[in-house]
């Protein structure tokens, strides 16, 4: 896929940045030395981090060379290197493992997980926010869309770039090797200021896979169009013109 467009990406920033601050606020360890961000973005969810802990050292890790260039712009105190979650050296150990909407981005979390995991040190806690975006409409429509004759073509294993998996998943995964694991899900209501508006807010993340596929402005706007039209239908205008954009996100924390 292409790289990131932060500038994109932070249009809806107060939205993104949310649940990495409701996250870090339910962390339970005291005065960290050293945490890590896996799939920092361009670093709005490290200073989730950086607010409740001001003296820990702060690490960002990101497979996108513009995600961490807008990072070390914009939070030069703290460290930023372009690396995706397999960058962490094995002598490396934090108090904080900390992922915000990135883990869906990288397959195989049979391995992924317990390698983080593995990388806290005792006391320590790795905590992680996913969207539950395959079980929302906007997923439906944007599959429904993706998977008509006019695109299949074009889209088949688009799909394929995101990994999802639920609660009793990662419950399964990591109770053997954590002392406590906190597991809750949130849905946030984001107000938008129109149906296009939610397309707006999933172009550079959960349609991006799909665009990238496409060659040209015109047939990336036509597609774009037709997802359009499937969101109208479920997500209608309120009283004022306005509409809710639901947003499902599952949390876990796991203490060593």
């Amino acid at each position: 896929m292409s790289d990131w467009n932060p500038s994109e990406y932070l249009r809806f920033e107060a939205e993104r940045t949310r649940p990495a601050f409701d996250l870090a606020a339910r962390i339970e360890v005291e005065e960290p030395r050293a945490a890590v961000d896996i799939g920092c973005g361009p670093g709005n969810s490290s200073r989730a981090l950086r607010a409740r802990w001001p003296l820990c050292s702060m690490l960002g890790l990101d497979s996108s060379p513009a995600m961490i260039e807008r990072a070390r712009s914009a939070y030069p105190a703290d460290e930023w290197r372009v690396a995706d979650a397999a960058g962490l050296e094995a002598a490396e150990a934090f108090d904080v493992v900390f992922s915000n909407a990135a883990l869906q981005w990288i397959p195989d979390h049979d391995s992924l997980v317990p390698r983080l995991f593995a990388a806290i040190r005792p006391g320590g806690a790795l905590a992680v926010q996913v969207p539950r975006f395959a079980s929302m409409p906007m997923s439906e429509a944007i599959d429904a869309v993706a998977a008509s004759p006019r695109w299949r073509g074009s889209t088949a294993g688009c799909a394929d770039n995101f990994t999802y998996h639920g609660a009793e998943y990662y419950y399964d995964l990591l109770a053997h090797r954590a002392s406590r694991i906190d597991l809750w899900e949130t849905l946030y209501c984001h107000v938008l200021p129109s149906p296009g508006a939610l397309v707006d807010f999933i172009r550079s993340t959960g349609l991006r896979p799909y665009l990238d596929a496409l060659s040209g402005d015109g047939l990336k706007a036509a597609f774009e169009a037709e997802v359009l039209a499937e969101v109208e239908k479920s997500y209608p205008l309120r009283a004022d013109g306005k509409v809710l954009f639901p947003f499902h996100r599952l949390f876990f924390i796991a203490y060593r």
